[in-house]
């Protein structure tokens, strides 16, 4: 079986060596890269399960870096930074990232979130059970299997947590779902209070993406102090 590979992209030599050290001792192959054009090649030319990467770079920073990624893989992405504002985060995760930790930072934090996304990931690899079935509604079409999202025929191209949360709405029409609830469902872990903004901003985007805003919105609907709804 291919031991898992994981990209750290800093170009901050000592931190990378760091990063790379202990996620060794947890038995994973480490490659560094010390700039964004450099984790690009590394990503087009071997196959990476997960990315660390830091935000200021050289040639193309994190979030470009990111852009890029999520235009043909679905791996993890965490985003390890020196900035440390919620806009800054934000602005992390709506790029695509699926976890964002500032500098400086526990080793052994990292090293437990990393096993946490890797285990989603590995379990959304897992085969597609026969009970997730292709959603449609109001000219919706989701699809699991394909982990492709249409509207009206045309594709909207979605993060993997975005399509988490979509499918998980979808599929229990009219029952409204706390960020709690969709928090430990979508993200597989357990409820943090940074984690109410996290998941605020999927939905935000998502609406975006979808062609609706919070004041017209067809198809997530807010129950406002209980949580969301799908509406279609």
């Amino acid at each position: 079986m291919r031991r898992i590979t994981i990209l750290v992209a800093d170009d901050e030599a000592e931190i990378a060596d760091l990063i790379a050290l202990h996620l060794k001792k947890e038995g994973y192959d480490i490659i560094t890269a010390s700039d964004g054009k450099e984790a690009i090649q590394v990503i087009q030319s071997q196959s990476v399960d997960l990315a660390i990467l830091d935000i200021m770079m050289p040639e193309l920073d994190g979030y470009e870096v990111t852009r890029q990624i999520r235009e043909q893989y679905h791996m993890p992405i965490i985003f390890l930074s020196a900035k440390t504002s919620d806009l800054d985060k934000i602005t992390g995760l709506v790029m695509g990232a699926d976890d964002y930790m500032t500098k400086p930072f526990n080793p052994m934090e990292l090293v437990a979130r990393v096993n946490s996304q890797l285990r989603r990931s590995m379990e959304f690899s897992q085969p597609i059970n026969t009970n997730k079935s292709v959603l449609e509604a109001g000219g919706l079409i989701i699809s699991p299997d394909q982990h492709t999202v249409t509207l009206y025929g045309e594709p909207i191209e979605l993060t993997p947590k975005e399509f988490d949360i979509l499918y998980l709405l979808a599929g229990h029409p009219k029952i409204v779902f706390s960020v709690e609830s969709i928090f430990q469902q979508v993200w597989g872990e357990a409820y943090y209070e940074s984690g109410n903004n996290t998941v605020m901003v999927h939905i935000r985007t998502l609406r975006k993406k979808l062609g609706e805003d919070k004041n017209k919105s067809k198809f997530i609907k807010t129950i406002w102090g209980v949580g969301y709804t799908f509406n279609g």
